[in-house]
């Protein structure tokens, strides 16, 4: 008991387990068991080689939610549960959920780094969570973010609305809820919307603004970034990349439109010191028009694709440098800021691939490989043949051992390495759900992660077949 009363723990927790969130749509970010979490640095100790993957966290922002897997290369918690998690194949995209957040996209006025905040209780997950993000970091351990009906310390103006983080140790079977960046106010706030983890210790929640915890995500502290915007954050190796832009846009669509200069920034693990990473990928822009950019990475070398279309590639750590020109330009960005065309995704660890729209709205999407890392490129010529209702593509992933999953407006779709036709995962349960899904990720060659478009499932789908079949995980159902 603790001086308030006669207060059992777990009511106190209640009254403030969701952390607030600016604009609207769900976000969410992390937190695991606090001895769960000690469990996972002691392991990250041992194994301080290891990288892990970024989770999904949101806080608010205008315009829709994000799902994010990025899996980085291998970690400390997948040492223990035996297995491998694949190399970040790069952001995925998403798409927002269709349901326009309740408030406008306010102007960015980020504040200078606002110091750690109080570790907060874990709890149960609050109720009628709404998934909109995550991330494991192994077969086991993962993070999710979105929106929860429980009030909280919310500034949004609508209390009900309010950004709460989740996390799994044992694979999606049981959740529990945990402590968030304090982005919102009531004027002037924006928020997070994509989270991602290197090491299980060191995370960064960001889009737009920038967050980062160097304790598990017991704490955050907000990163000044001088006004621009962070639209894309990817971990990999023992650096994290994420790219800053200069935006005027006010569209509620995008916390990103109208993005005319995009600024590749780095940093290192435990270090809040973030420096641009190069003159080559320094002040990108496509004319200044409202289109995007998008980050890919390995456990050794990382990939950008600009808005003008310019491919650039490096050594983790090193110099970058243009490698070519994708068959596609970037799209205007979706709700998290990452491009409406031209999904990226990495084949085998270390090639790029991108999916195109087709030449009509009819046309089956477009798949190009290249196999010498970005210079020429072929086109994979698979056969959407019979898929007539194939939808509109939303999220690209690679699996390690190359195959290729597509997520849709209608469903999820595959295509093994050598394939001639794309063929579509089996759904379980009562088939894919309305809307399809926003992002798929693959951990594994064999596991896999897809939300759905409505959060309001409270679902996050998995496959443990490579992609073959799907079917919904425990439903995050409030309390659970």
């Amino acid at each position: 008991m603790h001086g308030n009363g006669d207060r059992d723990p777990l009511d106190g927790w209640l009254s403030q387990q969701v952390a607030p969130l600016s604009p609207p749509p769900g976000t969410f970010e992390l937190i695991t068991r606090r001895a769960r979490r000690r469990k996972v640095r002691k392991v990250a100790v041992t194994v301080a080689s290891a990288a892990v993957v970024a989770a999904g966290v949101a806080v608010a922002v205008p315009g829709g939610l994000l799902v994010h897997l990025s899996p980085s290369p291998v970690n400390a918690a997948s040492v223990a549960d035996g297995k491998t998690p694949t190399a970040s194949g790069g952001t995925q995209h998403v798409t927002g959920s269709g349901t326009p957040l309740p408030t406008t996209t306010p102007a960015l006025t980020p504040s200078s780094s606002a110091g750690s905040q109080p570790q907060e209780p874990n709890g149960p997950v609050p109720g009628n969570f709404q998934p909109a993000s995550v991330t494991f970091v192994s077969t086991s351990h993962a993070w999710a973010i979105g929106q929860a009906g429980t009030p909280g310390r919310c500034a949004d103006a609508n209390p009900y609305i309010c950004t709460s983080i989740v996390s799994t140790t044992d694979g999606g079977r049981t959740w529990e809820g945990g402590p968030a960046p304090k982005t919102g106010a009531p004027s002037g706030a924006t928020g997070v919307s994509g989270i991602r983890f290197l090491d299980g210790v060191n995370g960064w929640a960001f889009g737009p603004e920038l967050w980062a915890t160097h304790d598990s995500g017991s704490t955050w502290q907000q990163i000044d970034t001088h006004g621009q915007r962070v639209t894309d954050l990817e971990t990999a190796g023992n650096r994290a990349y994420a790219l800053w832009a200069s935006c005027t846009g006010t569209n509620t669509s995008s916390f990103a439109y109208y993005c005319h200069s995009f600024t590749l920034m780095t940093t290192a693990a435990g270090s809040d010191n973030w420096q641009p990473a190069g003159g080559p990928t320094s002040g990108l822009t496509d004319g200044g028009n409202p289109t995007s950019a998008v980050l890919a990475l390995t456990s050794t070398v990382g990939y950008l694709l600009a808005p003008d279309g310019t491919l650039y590639s490096g050594p983790l750590g090193g110099a970058w440098q243009r490698v070519g020109t994708a068959p596609c330009q970037p799209g205007t960005p979706q709700a998290d800021g990452l491009p409406s065309r031209a999904l990226l995704a990495l084949v085998n660890s270390a090639n790029p691939a991108i999916e195109c729209p087709g030449i009509s709205v009819t046309s089956p999407p477009e798949i190009s490989t290249s196999a010498n890392g970005g210079a020429f490129w072929t086109l994979s010529g698979a056969s959407w043949s019979g898929l007539s209702s194939r939808g509109v593509a939303t999220s690209l992933a690679a699996a390690p051992d190359g195959t290729l999953v597509l997520a849709t407006t209608t469903g999820l779709y595959v295509l093994p390495p050598g394939a001639a036709q794309w063929t579509p995962a089996a759904m379980g349960g009562a088939g894919a759900p309305a809307g399809g899904f926003t992002y798929v990720g693959m951990t594994t060659d064999e596991q896999g992660v897809a939300l759905p478009a409505s959060t309001s499932l409270h679902e996050i789908w998995m496959t443990t077949d490579g992609g073959g079949s799907w079917a919904p995980a425990t439903p995050i159902t409030p309390g659970s």
